[in-house]
């Protein structure tokens, strides 16, 4: 996860009912919706037609928000299919962060968890996932605030936990309390952006709360010896997506350097699989700020990268995760089929050798 400058977390911190954050989560994106007359906010449409087969013509242009492809093309040797300009590569990954940038279209492609887009959809943005990787294991590791007692995901009962709604984090909260017995309401959810999460940690704002790497390294590193504690579990956020507004979809110049951008995405994602020492040292070492051997460890612990031939079984995914948000109160429910632009189906897999491959 890369670092985001943000306020404190006493700024924006809250603790609201389930429903409530449905309503918050609204209001504020549809508010920023009122102040912009390029805001769509109608429910998806069919996609636009055939997808475009050669390369997008001269001057395309797209604002990606996928930082590792981007210090992946050089080193891997892939920059020279980009057949587009990427005219800007916007620092930002969080899901709201996401939904912001594509209503200012200020960002026309991005990379996220399985869950923005359905937040994107509960509130109106018009949205499709354009690819598809799979990771079968567990990404987060839930952290606990220094000196809190908590052993186990049972020991969150009447704990103060971080949650993320519009985001990745958010469900595998919900996942964690699910498998563990707890219904939401024997625990106090905290509305906070993951990016507030160390902070909140830190203060002891809330007891726990999900990280991923190298976040979860980087926190350890500083609070373990004032009792700060890593809680793993076996929930898995399954989805990493490729997704872009409706309007750029429909653009046939845009749809097609979307087209050309995902076999390099993919691609990306083997080479630094593939060449580990390297990307440590490009990634984690120096962009992301961790010690070499921190770098080798957290690699040690990633998915190796699969990228689905056929999405039915993402889309089964996707479904139960919009029913779990949708039975908390936290979004409409929803039918995600129409989340999915089915034309793009297989080219990031098809770009893959074989061993990358995800065919069941």
């Amino acid at each position: 996860m890369s670092p985001h400058p943000t306020d404190g977390p006493s700024a924006t911190a809250r603790t609201v009912g389930r429903r409530s954050f449905l309503a918050l989560a609204t209001g504020t994106v549809l508010g920023l919706a009122a102040c912009s007359p390029q805001v769509k906010t109608a429910a998806n449409a069919e996609p636009a037609g055939k997808l475009p087969s050669g390369a997008p013509p001269p001057g395309t242009k797209l604002a990606v928000a996928v930082r590792q492809t981007r210090l992946q093309l050089e080193p891997s040797g892939l920059k020279k299919d980009l057949a587009f300009t990427v005219s800007e590569w916007p620092n930002l990954s969080a899901g709201p962060d996401i939904i912001q940038g594509f209503r200012a279209r200020s960002i026309d492609l991005a990379s996220n968890a399985g869950i923005p887009p359905i937040q994107a959809k509960a509130i109106g943005v018009q949205t499709r996932i354009v690819a598809v990787q799979v990771r079968p294991l567990p990404i987060y590791t839930f952290a606990t605030a220094p000196g809190t007692a908590i052993a186990s995901v049972a020991d969150f009962r009447g704990k103060k936990i971080g949650f993320s709604q519009g985001q990745a984090q958010g469900v595998v909260v919900l996942r964690a309390l699910k498998a563990a017995g707890l219904k939401n309401s024997d625990v106090e959810l905290v509305a906070l952006p993951s990016t507030q999460f160390l902070t909140a940690l830190q203060s002891k704002q809330v007891d726990v709360a999900p990280l991923g790497e190298p976040s979860l390294t980087k926190y350890l590193d500083q609070y373990a010896k004032d009792g700060a504690a890593a809680v793993k579990t076996d929930v898995v956020d399954l989805l990493t997506v490729l997704w872009a507004p409706v309007e750029v979809l429909d653009d046939p110049a845009k749809a097609a350097a979307v087209r050309n951008f995902i076999p390099l995405w993919a691609k990306g994602l083997v080479w630094a699989w593939e060449n580990t020492d390297e990307w440590i040292d490009t990634y984690y070492v120096k962009d992301q700020g961790v010690s070499a051997a921190d770098g080798k460890r957290i690699v040690s612990s990633l998915n190796k990268p699969q990228f689905p031939v056929s999405w039915d079984k993402a889309i089964a995914w996707e479904q139960e995760t919009a029913d779990l948000m949708a039975e908390g109160g936290f979004v409409p429910e929803q039918d995600v089929t129409d989340l999915f632009d089915r034309r793009f189906e297989g080219l990031a897999a098809e770009s893959v050798a074989a061993e990358y491959r995800e065919t069941s």
